[in-house]
């Protein structure tokens, strides 16, 4: 009857420190299975927007000349397929280092892992919001500045930047959610 009180307190307390959530090899196997799925995801979408935006390319007459809209005319854009194709190698490269770590018998403290998603996660973002803008001008102009819309004469090359730019976006918010779990993770483990 002391032992059965004794386990009870104990696991009452496991749930105290851990903040009410209960750890065991089913929440380390899930917390392992999504930060695969995660990266997996981050990998695949900055390939295909790499793939996207590389090949888009639209050629449009006006007044006799010709002239082709493609990824390389801006900087912005360029700047987003470098940090797609690099959040793309980097993905991969994690996933292959999670399955090891998770493999391995110790237990390391995944504060570089947390610094990797963080340092990804802002290239990420600060390649979606260079192209951000400059899609945004593309789209709509700024008449003040003398700028003026281009995607109604370009609009499959327009629609193919865009196609790329959200696929950049949801690698983003792969990476969002990576940080936000291992975040809590590091909690939860200082806190015990």
């Amino acid at each position: 009857m002391a032992l059965e009180v004794d386990r009870e307190k104990a696991s009452f307390m496991l749930q105290a420190k851990t903040l009410g959530f209960p750890v065991s090899n089913t929440s380390k196997r899930s917390f392992f299975i999504a930060q695969i799925m995660l990266r997996a995801f981050a990998a695949g979408l900055t390939l295909v927007a790499v793939c996207v935006m590389a090949t888009s390319s639209q050629s449009v007459t006006v007044l006799g000349i010709t002239i082709k809209a493609q990824y390389s005319d801006s900087s912005a854009t360029r700047f987003l397929l470098v940090s797609d194709a690099i959040v793309c190698a980097f993905s991969v490269i994690s996933v292959i280092s999670v399955y090891c770590l998770s493999r391995s018998e110790s237990n390391p403290r995944n504060s570089y892992l947390f610094l990797h998603d963080m340092v990804i996660m802002v290239l990420a973002i600060s390649g979606c919001a260079a192209a951000t803008a400059v899609g945004y001008i593309s789209r709509y102009g700024e008449e003040k500045m003398g700028w003026f819309a281009v995607c109604d004469r370009v609009g499959k090359f327009c629609t193919q930047m865009t196609i790329s730019l959200v696929l950049s976006y949801l690698a983003f918010f792969c990476y969002f959610a990576l940080a936000v779990m291992s975040s809590n993770k590091q909690s939860l483990v200082s806190s015990q």
